[in-house]
């Protein structure tokens, strides 16, 4: 059965798509069969990846509108496990069609049990830097979430938000949503302003926060103006090393996870 991820956040510019794609790239080059799907209708996802639209076959919200089938929008990549499901939104005009798609929030789980998804270990989703909607949509499909950080007031705020819109989610969709943790980005050790956020996140969050700290690092922007993933681009960066350490982390938290499972249906 695959592990379903969804990498969110109410805010901009806290290293969505920059996780996303490190660590599905990552996954794969472990050897996971992995699915990235693109939820944000900026495109940024499916740019980083590397896909131009006149190389597009699909994408999602015409899975979402009935037009094409999920399997008929499944994109390959230089690694070979690893796929891609694309988003294109061109207009306003499409963009409001897909919010009134996404009304129905058990729509995309539904999706999600098609028997092609079942040969895939893990599928990552790139949400948007908002709660309703595609956001949603993606929360109450998932098994967990990655929720990435950088410092400051507002994302404690954004996280904050966040933890309410999940508790909501678990009460009223998809009890089985739990928070994989939340992912330190654009860490600088000694720091006043990274001590002031992880001051209140071990207020608020203690139980929560993953192992690895993705590190400020050049390299992971620069990456993106070549649209390949850090790892893929400079696989010894320090960005690249700390998205390799978060592979390993996830690899092993859910191997425990699925271990203890099989335990207790045993």
């Amino acid at each position: 059965m695959s592990k379903k991820i969804a990498i969110a956040l109410p805010k901009g510019g806290v290293g969505k798509t920059t996780t996303a794609v490190n660590l599905a790239a990552g996954l794969a080059i472990a050897e996971k069969k992995t699915l990235l799907i693109d939820f944000d209708p900026s495109g940024a996802c499916t740019d980083s990846i590397g896909y131009r639209k006149e190389d597009l076959k699909g994408d999602i919200f015409q899975v979402f509108s009935f037009t094409k089938s999920i399997e008929n929008v499944i994109h390959k990549t230089e690694l070979p496990f690893l796929d891609f499901i694309p988003c294109q939104v061109f207009s306003g005009e499409i963009e409001e069609r897909v919010a009134r798609l996404t009304r129905n929030v058990y729509l995309f789980n539904n999706i999600l049990q098609s028997e092609v998804m079942i040969q895939y270990d893990y599928i990552l989703i790139d949400c948007p830097p908002y709660l309703h909607g595609l956001t949603t949509i993606a929360l109450s499909s998932v098994n967990s979430v990655i929720l990435p950080i950088r410092p400051g007031h507002f994302s404690i705020l954004a996280l904050l938000k966040m933890s309410k819109h999940i508790d909501w989610i678990k009460e009223k969709i998809n009890r089985e949503l739990t928070i994989e943790g939340i992912l330190y980005t654009m860490y600088e050790p000694n720091t006043k302003i990274w001590d002031l956020t992880d001051k209140l996140i071990n207020k608020y969050f203690e139980n929560h926060r993953l192992k690895t700290k993705i590190p400020k690092n050049i390299t992971l922007s620069i990456a993106e103006f070549y649209r390949k993933p850090s790892v893929l681009f400079n696989a010894t960066c320090k960005g690249s090393l700390a998205y390799f350490e978060l592979v390993s982390e996830i690899i092993e938290k859910n191997s425990k996870q699925k271990n203890y499972s099989d335990f207790v249906q045993n």
